[in-house]
Protein backbone atom coordinates (compact mmCIF):
# COMPACT_ATOMS: atom_id res chain seq x y z
CA UNK A 1 0.00 0.00 0.00
CA UNK A 2 1.27 3.58 -0.75
CA UNK A 3 2.09 5.84 1.66
CA UNK A 4 1.48 9.36 2.43
CA UNK A 5 4.87 10.87 1.42
CA UNK A 6 4.69 9.32 -1.82
CA UNK A 7 1.60 10.04 -3.45
CA UNK A 8 -0.39 13.56 -3.00
CA UNK A 9 -4.20 13.99 -4.06
CA UNK A 10 -5.04 15.62 -6.86
CA UNK A 11 -7.60 18.22 -6.30
CA UNK A 12 -5.20 21.28 -6.96
CA UNK A 13 -3.72 20.65 -10.12
CA UNK A 14 -7.76 20.11 -11.46
CA UNK A 15 -8.67 22.98 -10.32
CA UNK A 16 -11.18 22.16 -8.31
CA UNK A 17 -12.35 25.38 -5.56
CA UNK A 18 -11.17 24.92 -1.84
CA UNK A 19 -14.69 25.33 -0.74
CA UNK A 20 -15.66 22.12 -2.82
CA UNK A 21 -12.76 20.13 -1.48
CA UNK A 22 -14.60 21.54 1.99
CA UNK A 23 -17.94 19.89 1.35
CA UNK A 24 -16.20 16.05 -0.27
CA UNK A 25 -16.50 14.61 3.42
CA UNK A 26 -19.44 15.53 3.90
CA UNK A 27 -20.66 13.74 0.67
CA UNK A 28 -18.46 10.92 1.66
CA UNK A 29 -19.63 10.12 5.28
CA UNK A 30 -23.71 10.83 4.15
CA UNK A 31 -22.75 8.37 0.96
CA UNK A 32 -20.87 5.81 3.14
CA UNK A 33 -24.01 6.01 5.70
CA UNK A 34 -26.48 4.92 2.46
CA UNK A 35 -23.70 2.57 1.28
CA UNK A 36 -23.95 0.53 4.91
CA UNK A 37 -27.82 0.44 4.01
CA UNK A 38 -27.18 -1.22 0.77
CA UNK A 39 -28.62 1.77 -0.92
CA UNK A 40 -27.40 1.74 -4.52
CA UNK A 41 -29.03 4.82 -5.96
CA UNK A 42 -29.41 8.14 -4.87
CA UNK A 43 -31.01 11.18 -6.14
CA UNK A 44 -29.20 14.61 -5.69
CA UNK A 45 -31.70 15.77 -3.71
CA UNK A 46 -31.47 12.87 -1.10
CA UNK A 47 -27.82 13.25 -0.91
CA UNK A 48 -27.85 16.96 -0.49
CA UNK A 49 -30.32 16.94 2.13
CA UNK A 50 -28.12 14.08 4.18
CA UNK A 51 -25.08 16.69 3.55
CA UNK A 52 -26.50 19.76 4.54
CA UNK A 53 -26.26 21.32 1.32
CA UNK A 54 -28.66 22.44 -1.51
CA UNK A 55 -28.66 19.89 -4.72
CA UNK A 56 -27.60 22.99 -6.82
CA UNK A 57 -24.30 23.31 -5.14
CA UNK A 58 -24.41 19.41 -4.74
CA UNK A 59 -24.34 19.49 -8.20
CA UNK A 60 -21.73 22.03 -8.83
CA UNK A 61 -19.22 20.40 -6.54
CA UNK A 62 -20.03 17.01 -8.49
CA UNK A 63 -19.26 18.48 -11.78
CA UNK A 64 -15.63 19.20 -10.83
CA UNK A 65 -15.00 15.61 -10.39
CA UNK A 66 -16.43 14.47 -13.60
CA UNK A 67 -19.66 12.36 -11.78
CA UNK A 68 -23.04 13.54 -13.30
CA UNK A 69 -25.99 11.38 -12.35
CA UNK A 70 -28.55 9.54 -14.35
CA UNK A 71 -31.91 11.53 -15.38
CA UNK A 72 -34.65 9.87 -13.29
CA UNK A 73 -32.13 7.22 -11.53
CA UNK A 74 -29.45 9.36 -9.63
CA UNK A 75 -26.04 8.61 -8.45
CA UNK A 76 -24.49 4.99 -8.15
CA UNK A 77 -23.42 5.29 -4.20
CA UNK A 78 -20.97 2.80 -4.61
CA UNK A 79 -18.75 4.64 -7.56
CA UNK A 80 -19.21 8.38 -6.01
CA UNK A 81 -17.84 6.37 -2.54
CA UNK A 82 -14.97 5.39 -4.39
CA UNK A 83 -14.50 8.54 -6.65
CA UNK A 84 -14.56 10.90 -3.37
CA UNK A 85 -12.55 8.83 -1.39
CA UNK A 86 -9.71 8.71 -4.64
CA UNK A 87 -10.05 12.36 -4.80
CA UNK A 88 -9.41 12.98 -1.52
CA UNK A 89 -6.57 10.94 -0.99
CA UNK A 90 -8.45 7.84 0.96
CA UNK A 91 -7.32 4.77 -0.98
CA UNK A 92 -3.91 5.22 0.28
CA UNK A 93 -2.30 4.93 3.52
CA UNK A 94 -1.95 8.44 4.99
CA UNK A 95 0.31 7.29 8.73
CA UNK A 96 -0.22 10.05 11.21
CA UNK A 97 1.60 11.62 14.45
CA UNK A 98 -0.35 13.15 17.62
CA UNK A 99 2.40 15.35 19.37
CA UNK A 100 0.83 16.21 23.00
CA UNK A 101 -0.74 13.24 24.27
CA UNK A 102 -2.93 14.69 27.06
CA UNK A 103 -6.69 14.85 27.59
CA UNK A 104 -6.83 15.71 24.19
CA UNK A 105 -4.08 13.78 22.49
CA UNK A 106 -5.52 10.60 24.10
CA UNK A 107 -8.75 10.99 22.82
CA UNK A 108 -7.38 11.29 19.62
CA UNK A 109 -5.63 8.38 19.74
CA UNK A 110 -8.18 6.36 20.84
CA UNK A 111 -10.85 7.58 18.05
CA UNK A 112 -11.54 5.22 15.87
CA UNK A 113 -12.56 6.77 12.87
CA UNK A 114 -9.21 7.67 12.08
CA UNK A 115 -8.46 3.90 10.45
CA UNK A 116 -11.79 3.65 8.86
CA UNK A 117 -10.98 6.69 6.88
CA UNK A 118 -7.79 5.93 5.12
CA UNK A 119 -5.28 7.04 8.20
CA UNK A 120 -3.03 4.88 10.70
CA UNK A 121 -1.65 6.57 14.16
CA UNK A 122 2.06 5.85 13.58
CA UNK A 123 3.53 7.63 17.04
CA UNK A 124 2.02 9.30 19.38
CA UNK A 125 4.60 11.64 21.08
CA UNK A 126 4.75 13.62 24.03
CA UNK A 127 7.61 15.98 25.89
CA UNK A 128 6.80 14.23 29.31
CA UNK A 129 9.70 11.80 30.00
CA UNK A 130 7.17 10.12 32.28
CA UNK A 131 5.05 9.24 29.16
CA UNK A 132 7.49 7.80 27.77
CA UNK A 133 6.68 4.01 26.85
CA UNK A 134 2.98 4.03 28.55
CA UNK A 135 0.57 2.60 26.35
CA UNK A 136 -2.38 4.90 25.01
CA UNK A 137 -4.54 3.54 22.75
CA UNK A 138 -2.50 0.25 22.56
CA UNK A 139 0.93 2.64 20.65
CA UNK A 140 3.30 3.22 23.40
CA UNK A 141 4.04 7.24 23.72
CA UNK A 142 7.28 8.08 22.34
CA UNK A 143 9.38 11.39 23.77
CA UNK A 144 9.49 14.30 21.35
CA UNK A 145 13.69 13.72 21.23
CA UNK A 146 12.84 11.07 18.96
CA UNK A 147 10.50 12.95 17.23
CA UNK A 148 12.26 13.71 13.68
CA UNK A 149 13.71 10.07 13.18
CA UNK A 150 9.43 8.61 13.74
CA UNK A 151 8.15 10.83 11.05
CA UNK A 152 11.63 10.07 9.04
CA UNK A 153 11.15 6.08 9.50
CA UNK A 154 7.11 5.95 8.91
CA UNK A 155 7.48 8.11 6.09
CA UNK A 156 5.21 10.85 7.88
CA UNK A 157 3.29 13.89 6.25
CA UNK A 158 0.29 14.81 8.38
CA UNK A 159 0.55 15.97 11.86
CA UNK A 160 -1.22 16.72 14.54
CA UNK A 161 -0.78 18.81 17.12
CA UNK A 162 -2.87 18.77 20.63
CA UNK A 163 -0.01 20.30 23.08
CA UNK A 164 -0.25 23.52 24.96
CA UNK A 165 -0.77 26.63 23.53
CA UNK A 166 3.07 27.61 24.22
CA UNK A 167 4.64 24.47 22.75
CA UNK A 168 2.50 24.35 19.25
CA UNK A 169 5.09 26.18 17.14
CA UNK A 170 8.06 24.79 18.24
CA UNK A 171 6.33 21.50 17.47
CA UNK A 172 4.61 22.82 14.26
CA UNK A 173 8.40 24.16 13.44
CA UNK A 174 9.58 20.75 14.04
CA UNK A 175 7.77 18.76 11.91
CA UNK A 176 8.09 20.88 9.45
CA UNK A 177 11.43 20.55 9.05
CA UNK A 178 11.03 17.26 9.39
CA UNK A 179 9.56 16.94 6.17
CA UNK A 180 5.64 17.27 7.55
CA UNK A 181 3.85 19.22 4.96
CA UNK A 182 0.23 18.92 6.59
CA UNK A 183 -0.90 19.64 9.85
CA UNK A 184 -4.29 19.83 12.16
CA UNK A 185 -3.53 22.25 14.90
CA UNK A 186 -5.90 21.71 18.21
CA UNK A 187 -3.88 24.19 19.71
CA UNK A 188 -5.89 27.17 20.91
CA UNK A 189 -2.98 29.84 18.93
CA UNK A 190 -2.50 30.29 15.14
CA UNK A 191 0.38 28.47 13.88
CA UNK A 192 2.91 30.27 10.98
CA UNK A 193 4.34 27.84 8.95
CA UNK A 194 6.25 28.32 4.90
CA UNK A 195 4.46 28.22 1.65
CA UNK A 196 3.29 24.56 0.99
CA UNK A 197 2.40 23.70 4.22
CA UNK A 198 -1.04 23.42 5.09
CA UNK A 199 -2.65 23.86 8.34
CA UNK A 200 -6.26 23.08 9.54
CA UNK A 201 -6.71 24.36 12.94
CA UNK A 202 -9.75 22.90 15.15
CA UNK A 203 -10.56 25.53 18.08
CA UNK A 204 -13.58 23.96 20.10
CA UNK A 205 -13.57 27.29 22.67
CA UNK A 206 -14.23 29.28 19.21
CA UNK A 207 -17.13 26.78 18.11
CA UNK A 208 -18.52 27.34 21.22
CA UNK A 209 -18.38 31.35 21.81
CA UNK A 210 -20.68 31.49 17.86
CA UNK A 211 -23.03 29.29 19.39
CA UNK A 212 -23.18 31.65 22.48
CA UNK A 213 -23.50 34.42 20.15
CA UNK A 214 -26.32 32.43 18.16
CA UNK A 215 -28.04 31.64 21.72
CA UNK A 216 -27.68 35.10 22.69
CA UNK A 217 -29.27 36.77 19.37
CA UNK A 218 -32.21 34.16 19.81
CA UNK A 219 -32.75 35.16 23.40
CA UNK A 220 -32.98 38.89 22.76
CA UNK A 221 -34.93 37.76 19.36
CA UNK A 222 -37.53 35.97 21.47
CA UNK A 223 -37.36 38.83 24.18
CA UNK A 224 -38.55 41.29 21.55
CA UNK A 225 -40.57 39.33 20.47
CA UNK A 226 -42.48 38.79 24.08
CA UNK A 227 -42.31 42.79 24.34
CA UNK A 228 -43.65 43.03 20.80
CA UNK A 229 -46.75 40.86 22.19
CA UNK A 230 -47.04 42.66 25.08
CA UNK A 231 -47.49 45.98 23.42
CA UNK A 232 -50.25 44.41 20.94
CA UNK A 233 -52.17 43.01 23.33
CA UNK A 234 -55.71 45.34 24.36
CA UNK A 235 -56.00 46.97 27.51
CA UNK A 236 -59.03 46.65 30.05
CA UNK A 237 -60.49 50.27 29.94
CA UNK A 238 -62.02 50.68 33.46
CA UNK A 239 -65.43 51.15 31.94
CA UNK A 240 -68.62 49.14 32.14
CA UNK A 241 -70.80 47.37 29.33
CA UNK A 242 -72.34 51.21 28.53
CA UNK A 243 -68.58 52.77 28.45
CA UNK A 244 -69.42 55.25 31.21
CA UNK A 245 -70.00 53.56 34.66
CA UNK A 246 -67.44 51.23 36.02
CA UNK A 247 -68.71 47.66 35.87
CA UNK A 248 -69.14 47.17 39.62
CA UNK A 249 -70.00 50.24 41.99
CA UNK A 250 -68.73 51.42 45.30
CA UNK A 251 -70.48 50.39 48.09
Amino acid sequence: MATGRTHRPATRSRGIPEATVARLPLYLRALTALSERSVPTVSSEELAAAAGVNSAKLRKDFSYLGSYGTRGVGYDVEYLVYQISRELGLTQDWPVVIVGIGNLGAALANYGGFASRGFRVAALIDADPAMAGKPVAGIPVQHTDELEKIIDDNGVSIGVIATPAGAAQQVCDRLVAAGVTSILNFAPTVLSVPDGVDVRKVDLSIELQILAFHEQRKAGEEAAAESAAVALAPKESGKGPDGDVPAVMPA
